[in-house]
């Protein structure tokens, strides 16, 4: 083992050894073995946002096999999905690559609620079956019924943890109080990646945050106090620092598509500022194929510098 994992490992010295296995497990996998370093496959746009808006854009896409070879041929640390797509390929790839099982999720029939909650949809019982290295959980700072989430996500991280599975959680900011830039201001991503950390979680996903600051209360601080926000870099190196000072592990998203060229200078902003990766599904499999093990080798060649 690299002296880079053991160095992350040491920041989780209460987890009992079937949770640090499992975090060597992530970091020990793909291309970025032994960097500290992801690029994760993430494919709940399904089931998040529908399958047409999802895969149309690359019909192979609707296959459930399409994915995880995706990310086995691209070198990815880790796939995660929901229980359906999950099931539908771990018993044919069994040990190819570490498996994230979403537990919760959300749709969008009833449209866009104003203070939103997703269902649980998958349990610890399930990963376990599955021989998934972790779970994942999303919560959404700022809405309504926050607590209610925040209690789940508590108790899934209890249960994960003595099975032995780490705790990835999804947190994005949504809710009536939030504007629609609050959702990726850089107070408001630090805030929820903190309270991600306080839930327990090993790994936090949150999105890119921009300079725009949301609360009032907290804008006052970041001027008189001068934190640097001004590039994405000191941006993410911010995030990262509300984690924990950086002793809990913080990839980022890879948002909507977008060109090549933004995804990369966002790839290395979030290694100048000291992030720990991306977490990339529809600018992954919503090109084709070779395409996208163009781009994902070309983030995990910034990564591996």
């Amino acid at each position: 083992m690299k002296e880079r994992v053991r160095e992350i490992l040491s920041n989780y010295a209460s987890e009992n050894a079937g949770v640090k296995t499992n975090l060597a497990r992530l970091m020990t996998s793909g291309r970025l073995a032994g960097t500290g370093r992801f690029v994760i496959l993430p494919v709940d746009q399904g089931f998040e946002h529908g399958p047409a808006r999802s895969f149309a854009p690359n019909p192979a896409g609707y296959d459930p096999r399409y994915h995880i070879e995706l990310a086995i041929k691209a070198g990815c640390n880790a796939y995660a999905a929901p229980l359906g797509f999950i099931e539908a390929v771990a018993a044919d790839y069994a040990g190819e690559l570490p498996l994230i099982l979403k537990t919760n999720n959300h749709e969008l029939l009833v449209g866009e609620e104003a203070d939103p909650i997703s269902a649980i949809t998958a349990s610890v019982g399930d990963a376990l079956r599955l021989g998934c290295t972790a779970v994942g959980f999303t919560i959404y700072p700022g809405s309504a019924q926050a607590a209610k989430m925040y209690e789940q996500a508590r108790a899934l991280v209890e249960e994960a943890r003595q099975a032995g599975l780490p705790t990835v959680i999804w947190s994005y900011p949504r809710g009536h109080a939030l504007t629609s830039a609050g959702e990726t201001a850089l107070d408001v991503v630090a805030y929820a990646a903190h309270i991600a950390a306080q839930l327990g979680a090993h790994v936090i996903k949150v999105k890119l945050p921009t300079d725009h600051l949301e609360l009032a209360a907290a804008a006052k601080v970041y001027k008189d106090q001068k934190v640097p926000i001004q590039t994405l870099a000191e941006r993410v190196r911010h995030v990262v620092q509300s984690a924990f000072n950086g002793r809990r592990i913080v990839i980022f998203s890879g948002g909507p598509r977008s060109e090549d060229a933004v995804l990369l200078e966002e790839a290395q902003a979030i290694a100048d500022g000291g992030g720990f990766g991306s977490i990339i599904g529809r600018n992954s499999f919503q090109r084709p194929e070779a395409d996208a093990l163009r781009l994902l080798g070309q983030i995990m060649d910034i990564y591996a510098r």
